[in-house]
């Protein structure tokens, strides 16, 4: 998967949210008591953050404010995705620092991070604006891939979530791609489609929303399916 190219395009989407007519006030309903404009201030700083990490090897960067001003807000966030295209346009196997301590801290790390970050708060802005789309599909399968190789099992490590007590099958139903989260034999299957699933794992859809079909004892999957799988 060419997750720079992801990475470029969603950026830019992102950018394109920022206007002089943005409310930069309008609630993020996904991201607690976020507004749009403490989405944009998290994105570039987090494109900030990625370029120090790599350029430095360190993940302590700490930037000033966003503009509160759109236009300036526009300026300040296309100048971190520039950056953030820069860094990270090398060999995927270039040494990074990354916030895991999963082997090899490559770039390649972050491509894939960065990309999939993007592309879900590309949709959260959208959603704040009353435009929110579904994710390419094979795209948002390699987000659910992410949530059970990555996010999951680090929730449990941090103390933040605890080990499921049973399994939780997830199934796509536009990639025929499927995932077991847990012990044992899953004792319940939620299904939909990629982008729909890996909404409801970053719990931006509820576990009762009618895109998602399950089957099995749904009120143990449920409890599974709550972790919380990300931060």
């Amino acid at each position: 998967m060419d997750f720079m190219a992801i990475l470029r395009e969603k950026l830019s989407d992102f950018g394109e949210l920022i206007t002089p007519e943005t409310n930069l006030a309008a609630p993020v309903p996904g991201c607690g008591d976020w507004t749009f404009y403490d989405l944009a201030d998290h994105l570039g700083q987090g494109n900030r953050w990625v370029v120090t990490a790599v350029a430095e090897g360190r993940g302590d960067y700490q930037g000033d404010p966003a503009p509160t001003n759109p236009i300036e807000l526009r300026a300040w966030y296309d100048e971190s995705a520039k950056a953030i295209i820069e860094s990270l346009s090398v060999d995927p196997q270039t040494p990074a620092w990354t916030f895991t301590s999963q082997l090899p801290r490559t770039v390649g790390f972050w491509q894939r991070r960065r990309a999939q970050e993007t592309l879900m708060h590309v949709w959260d802005g959208q959603d704040a604006l009353g435009t929110a789309e579904p994710f390419d599909p094979a795209v948002a399968a390699d987000g659910i891939a992410e949530v059970f190789e990555l996010f999951a099992p680090r929730m449990i490590k941090r103390g933040l979530a605890k080990e499921p007590e049973v399994a939780l099958g997830v199934r796509t139903t536009d990639t025929d791609d499927s995932w077991t989260y847990g012990p044992g034999t899953p004792v319940a299957e939620v299904s939909g489609t990629a982008s729909d699933l890996l909404l409801a794992l970053w719990q931006r859809k509820d576990a009762e929303d009618p895109a998602l079909t399950w089957t099995g004892n749904w009120a143990a999957g449920e409890r599974v399916l709550a972790g919380p799988l990300v931060p």
